[in-house]
């Protein structure tokens, strides 16, 4: 009695906004199913051509009751997943789980550092890619895709406020039952996921997820140490950010606790 289904819901982003633990808490959910893997069709031309079947294959078998999850952090950044999200399923509902914006580039930088590592290429500084010529340098990658508004904006000329919900990605870390219980009201859902669904991982210094008998914590490549960074680049971020993130609170008619 099962079938692979288009999702009802998505998870689109942002990248280093914690859609790996958010997707993994979730998927406690009786109610829930969840693809394995970042699919990429609606931010992927390569992908997107290969057709709704081809999408719809990579899905989750589910009941007829359950809800199919997919999350892809690129899709918000992403100039055309919008509007090929909105001409798949116009009444879709989606997450958006996002971070301090400061923090969020200096997550993006330590993936990449780490990556360069293992493949044994060369790295930089956090400083000496944030800094170019003594001022910020706005191009680098990781600081666009830490403006919000910029990204909101887009989603919101093809979809309603009421069908984006914000996860804050800075209490579900800290916290994840009463961010969990948020999602679970958008998404009118019963209530199923319990606080003995957490527990603290001392040495990891983050929650995991206890479900089904089984425990299980994120991968190793999550919650890695980050680099100290020079406290007057921090500053430099932080007043860099400062407009975008009063633009997006408007936005959204809330306030996040960002620097």
């Amino acid at each position: 009695g099962t079938s692979r289904q288009i999702p009802q819901t998505i998870i689109i982003g942002v990248r280093k906004g914690g859609t790996r633990a958010l997707l993994e808490m979730l998927d406690i959910h009786p109610n829930i199913v969840v693809a394995a893997t970042e699919v990429h069709f609606f931010d992927w031309d390569e992908n997107y051509v290969k057709g709704i079947d081809w999408y719809r294959n990579l899905m989750p078998f589910s009941y007829g009751n359950q809800i199919t999850i997919e999350k892809t952090p690129g899709y918000f950044t992403s100039p055309q997943a919008p509007g090929r999200i909105h001409d798949m399923n116009s009444s879709i509902k989606l997450l958006l789980i996002l971070r301090d914006p400061t923090e969020r580039v200096i997550s993006d930088y330590t993936q990449v550092y780490y990556n360069r590592i293992e493949s044994h290429k060369p790295v930089q500084l956090f400083e000496d890619i944030v800094i170019k010529n003594g001022v910020l340098n706005t191009k680098y990658k990781a600081i666009q895709r830490s403006l919000y508004d910029v990204h909101m904006e887009k989603w919101l000329k093809h979809f309603s406020l009421e069908q984006i919900h914000i996860v804050d990605g800075n209490t579900l870390i800290k916290d994840p039952l009463p961010e969990l219980q948020k999602v679970e009201r958008f998404l009118n859902l019963p209530s199923r996921i319990m606080s003995s669904n957490f527990y603290f991982n001392q040495t990891k210094g983050f929650y995991c997820i206890r479900s089904d008998g089984r425990e299980r914590c994120l991968h190793e490549s999550k919650g890695r140490p980050h680099p100290l960074v020079n406290s007057t680049v921090l500053e430099q971020l932080y007043s860099y950010f400062r407009e975008h993130n009063a633009k997006f609170y408007r936005m959204v008619n809330h306030s996040f606790d960002w620097h």
